[in-house]
């Protein structure tokens, strides 16, 4: 009896548990952001209440309010604030249990009574407010896209994100140009601290590593305000992660991919490990690190005549020749995140957003051409990539005060391998050759962030940072067999491998980069009364500095004595253990005083500005920031004498920017800022590569000098209606020792360097629309479909020097395409569950590398991209199926030398000089598809 009371009261138990919880889960929330109508300022400190009820809080450090434990209904909510007129907004409606988002601007009070005007207004009217409120704010030119516009695109990463603002480019898929401004004029920062160059060859920072699913925002600053680095003048990228979510969610995305070239064709492939489908090498193709394998050039030439410790170290080498071969899978894209966020009863608030990311492809260009000079070649390129990626954000946030800890993992492995088949005329020989070439590419970042509301007027806000980079090659191995072409009918003279010495065709290639950057900024920001109007000062102070070690190793197994039989084994067996036993090689290495270099470089900031608002209608951001740098490179020459790179100076750069709110609806802006651009450590180190797709050797220059840079913009633009924009900008930019990329050809191998250019000016417009097309007919699809466009013309002069006799006395900008275009389709149906995008993005030509007096300029042939997306959402939106088709057109990317000078990529136009009476027509650096991509993921949210 007593047994089956006791199961009474455990059942009863049980049903108030679930009674209670189920009632519980139905309760939601209402939240949002306070902000300043006319400077787009947070407001901190804002009463929120619901009405008739006791039920409040005030805005935290972010101007962010939650009202929790609601249930489903309708709710009227009140706005007060100091100085400001109140706002009674009806109809926000609380369904399902959810968190509704709502965001408000408050207008600042005329007159005494500062406090006695409250407005009426509805939920679905201010929203649209806060919209263009948002919009019309920014202090300078700039352009971004959201988080909810990029769930709209087929964008995976950040870089395929950043196609889509207006005046931006990308280069490789990864790399930025803004403005028709190469990728080393742009600068990033990742949650306000800066990011390192990923790059070992040139300053970039590789945004395809951050995975779009993760950002927050993502604004591109075309203008300089004092608080801004100061190394750009195409654009400033500020990248900005989740932190705190809305919502507590769970979310796990599967998805696959089709390559219209490869999947499911042939590929071939070097030694695969399961730690390659991890992003990690395993250690498998790494430089042996016994005390018996040499350690330096001099230690190898010792092992000469030594015959056993010679055939040990050749046998410590990975022994990596085997090529692979099957029909290439499915790519992979998979990511689960979690977000959990915690109200606490103090009104603090506890935010956690966690993610994992893992992409896989094996991807073919089965011909890349490059037909130029006495080259004329043809490549399969076979590329096994993958990636994992880990983002853990965590935000505490309570009244006046918020302590962000953010961190970002990522790592990609990319392993190439190569296979050349085609003739070099120069040695008048067919060759046949091969490259295996992996790649491990890595960021560690973590910041730390404090906002502090330390009184009424008073904000203060800093930034500690860490980011560390790696960038290691290991056993980058390539060997070529030639065969003179007048051999070609004879079938007993077969190819021979080019392996009796260490060259171009025969070599093993170790590198690793390491570096690290450290960050620190504090910014103060005081609230003050000019001419009766509220103005904002702030001032900050902050260093960053990176340390760079960097170090490489060429070596080889050669030949003692060229011996035809062993020359002519296929690649198998080339290096096979027994010929290694019998003693018929050696170990050799050429590794140069010059392929080793470090560095560091300090560079130290403090600026002052003020934010004034001069008129009801005119707006001044205005002031002055000073950098002082200071580098240290250390290398040394061919002959071992040390060679030490020192740049030390201070740089007082001003910037003013000016807003006039023409309408409502319409602003006017200009501005002048002075920028510059700084050599990076691998664009001054004295290091030599030759790099096998370039054709030619990379190189530094230790007698760059830093580029200073002074912009001028106007723009106007104007808010048809909430998220539509028409803007037309014009900008000027005049650069002082440009920095640009160049073949250097007056010896038997190109020379690619970098130099300063003493004077360039530069200057375009922009153009950006975006628009419902409700107005054609608003009862039908129309007013569910918005078309958006954004193109960029840009002209540049650039008088080359007169070093050497180039072959063009005058080009553009290097990296500077004179127009782009971006054009889109969006569609929204089913109450936002169905949505298509179409979108489009063309480029003009542009100069990749400037040319020599053998050599033209390397240009870039415009191609369209046409990309398409459609997603649906079910299941109460928890559920989403989504397709993807990238590059739809698989229009050929072609670098070329327009020797015909008509202008464009035109092989077969064969123009002679009627002076000297020599034909010319235009050559391939290269020529290759990438092919059309379709994927498809599911999602659910729990």
């Amino acid at each position: 009896m007593k047994s089956q009371l006791n199961l009474k009261k455990a059942i009863i138990t049980a049903l108030f548990v679930i009674i209670g919880t189920a009632v519980f889960a139905q309760t939601g929330k209402i939240s949002g952001k306070v902000s300043d109508k006319k400077t787009g300022e947070t407001l901190i400190g804002v009463t929120v209440k619901i009405k008739n009820t006791p039920k409040g809080m005030a805005t935290d450090v972010d101007g962010k309010y939650s009202l929790t434990g609601l249930a489903n209904g309708k709710y009227t909510l009140i706005f007060q604030y100091v100085g400001y007129n109140g706002k009674e907004i009806s109809d926000v409606e609380v369904t399902g249990g959810k968190n509704t988002i709502f965001d408000i601007i408050l207008d600042e009070a005329g007159g005494q009574n500062l406090n006695e005007v409250v407005i009426q207004g509805s939920f679905k009217k201010e929203s649209v407010n806060a919209l263009y409120a948002r919009q019309k704010n920014s202090a300078v030119i700039s352009d971004g896209i959201s988080s909810d516009m990029i769930k709209k695109s087929p964008d995976r990463s950040t870089g395929d994100v950043l196609k889509r603002v207006s005046g931006t480019t990308i280069q490789d898929n990864k790399f930025v140009i803004v403005r028709g401004l190469a990728d080393r004029y742009n600068n990033a920062s990742l949650d306000n601290s800066s990011l390192p160059s990923t790059e070992p060859n040139k300053k970039a920072f590789s945004f395809d590593i951050v995975p779009s699913g993760l950002i927050d925002n993502i604004v591109v600053n075309k203008t300089a305000t004092p608080d801004l680095a100061a190394d750009f003048a195409g654009g400033s990228i500020k990248i900005i992660t989740k932190d705190i979510p809305d919502n507590n969610f769970f979310e796990v995305s599967l998805g696959g991919g089709y390559n219209s070239q490869s999947t499911f064709k042939e590929f071939f492939y070097g030694p695969r490990y399961t730690e390659n489908y991890f992003g990690f090498d395993g250690g498998y193709r790494q430089l042996p690190v016994s005390k018996s394998f040499p350690k330096n050039t001099n230690a190898t030439e010792a092992l000469r005549g030594n015959e056993a410790a010679t055939i040990n170290a050749i046998n410590q080498l990975p022994k990596v020749w085997k090529i692979g071969e099957h029909n290439a899978p499915l790519s992979q894209n998979h990511q689960l995140s979690l977000g959990r966020v915690k109200d606490f009863k103090n009104g603090g608030k506890l935010g956690a957003i966690v993610s994992l990311t893992y992409r896989n492809s094996e991807l073919t260009k089965p011909e890349v051409e490059r037909d130029y000079y006495t080259y004329h070649y043809s490549d399969r390129v076979n590329t096994f990539s993958s990636n994992i990626g880990a983002m853990a954000n965590f935000a505490y946030v309570q009244g006046k005060n918020k302590i962000s800890f953010k961190n970002l993992y990522n790592r990609i492995l990319e392993d190439k391998f190569t296979y050349r088949t085609g003739t070099d005329d120069g040695r008048s020989s067919d060759l046949k050759y091969y490259a295996f070439d992996m790649v491990q590419k890595g960021i560690l970042k973590t910041s730390l962030d404090g906002d502090h509301q330390l009184t009424e007027k008073n904000k203060l806000s800093w930034n500690l940072s860490y980011a560390n980079i790696t960038n290691n090659q290991p056993d980058q191995r390539k060997i070529g067999y030639l065969r003179n072409v007048g051999f070609r009918d004879d079938p007993t003279k077969p190819f021979l491998a080019a392996n009796t010495a260490i060259t171009k065709e025969n070599n093993r290639f170790f590198s690793d980069l390491n570096e690290s950057l450290y960050g620190g900024a504090v910014n103060d920001q005081y609230s003050i009364k000019l001419f009766d109007k509220n103005a904002t000062l702030k001032g900050g102070l902050g260093a960053n500095y990176r340390t760079r070690d960097f170090g490489a190793r060429l070596l080889g197994i050669t030949l003692k004595n060229a011996d035809q039989d062993i020359q002519s084994l296929p690649i198998s067996s080339l290096y096979s253990n027994a010929l290694i036993k019998s003693g018929v090689y050696e170990l050799s290495e050429i590794t140069g005083n010059t392929d080793k270099y470090d560095a560091n470089s300090l560079t130290s900031f403090a600026y002052l500005m003020l934010d004034q608002p001069i008129t009801d209608k005119l707006r001044a951001v205005y002031g002055v920031r000073a950098e002082k740098f200071n580098l240290n490179l250390n290398s040394k020459g061919i002959d071992g004498s040390p060679i030490k790179v020192k740049q030390d100076y201070t740089d007082v750069l001003p910037s003013v920017n000016l807003t006039y709110a023409l309408t409502e609806k319409a602003n006017l802006r200009a501005s002048y800022y002075r920028t510059l651009a700084r050599p990076e450590f691998r664009e001054l180190a004295p290091f030599d590569y030759y790099d096998y797709e370039l054709l030619g050797n990379v190189s530094g220059n230790t007698n760059l000098k830093r580029t200073l840079i002074d912009n001028a913009d106007i723009r106007y633009e104007v808010y048809p209606a909430a998220g539509q924009i028409f803007s037309v900008s014009a900008f000027y930019k005049h650069f002082e020792n440009a920095i640009e990329p160049s073949i250097y050809d007056q010896n038997s191998t190109p020379a690619f360097s970098y130099f300063n250019t003493p004077k360039i000016n530069n200057y375009g417009i922009e153009v950006e629309l975006r628009h419902s097309l409700a107005f054609i007919d608003e009862e039908s699809a129309f007013k569910n479909l918005m078309f958006y466009a954004n193109g960029t013309i840009v002209k540049s002069k650039v008088t080359n020097p007169t070093d050497q006799q180039y072959l063009a006395k005058e080009r553009p900008m290097v990296g500077q395409s004179p127009y782009s275009v971006n054009a889109g389709l969006q569609y929204g149906a089913l109450d936002n569950n169905l949505n298509f995008s179409l979108l489009y993005n063309r480029i003009g030509r542009r100069i990749v590398n400037a040319g020599g007096q053998r050599f033209g300029d390397v240009w870039e042939a415009p191609r369209n991209v046409i990309d398409f997306q459609t997603s649906y959402s079910f299941y109460k939106k928890k559920a989403q199926i989504k397709l993807n088709v990238n590059d739809l057109l698989n229009n050929q990317a072609v670098f070329y030398f327009d020797y015909n000078n008509d202008k464009k990529f035109s092989p077969n136009n064969v123009v002679t000089n009627s002076e000297t009476g020599k034909t010319s027509k235009d050559e391939i650096l290269s020529r290759f598809k990438t092919g059309t991509n379709v994927s498809m993921s599911v999602s659910y949210s729990f």
